[in-house]
């Protein structure tokens, strides 16, 4: 029985995720100036949404993600420059806010793995081909 409540509690987790509070302010509303919307929507799809897999704050219908819009929204219409914006939300929420992190000893291996799993790739194709030549 405790295991039928455990695997319910799993199941029904995401439905209570999000809150019964109405939107942040500008989160589904588009700024009246057309260039510092342009600037918003620039900066919101270089950020991943913190909640959901793979997609971007402009993307995601999630509570966080509209909140996130709003804020980028809000310091954009203040006048605050996108690059400023998005290093505040990298020393907040750390490089898994962006799908470009830097180069770092953390991030090293996201970055090298990729090469050394191609390069071992080909390397154990060539062994392969060569045997089948002798063979």
């Amino acid at each position: 029985m405790k295991r039928l409540a455990l695997i319910l509690a799993i199941i029904a987790a995401p439905v209570l995720a999000d809150s019964k509070l109405p939107p942040a302010p500008l989160a589904n509303t588009q700024l009246r100036d057309p260039a510092r919307e342009a600037q918003a929507q620039a900066l919101m799809v270089t950020l991943r949404c913190l909640v959901c897999q793979g997609q971007s704050i402009a993307d995601s219908d999630a509570e966080m993600a509209g909140d996130m819009r709003s804020l980028v929204r809000t310091r954009i219409q203040a006048g605050e420059s996108p690059a400023s914006i998005r290093k505040w939300l990298v020393t907040r929420y750390g490089d898994y806010v962006t799908y470009d992190p830097p180069m770092s000893a953390l991030t090293a291996p996201l970055w090298i793995a990729p090469l050394a799993l191609l390069a071992f790739g080909l390397w154990l194709a060539r062994a392969s081909f060569r045997k089948r030549r002798r063979g």
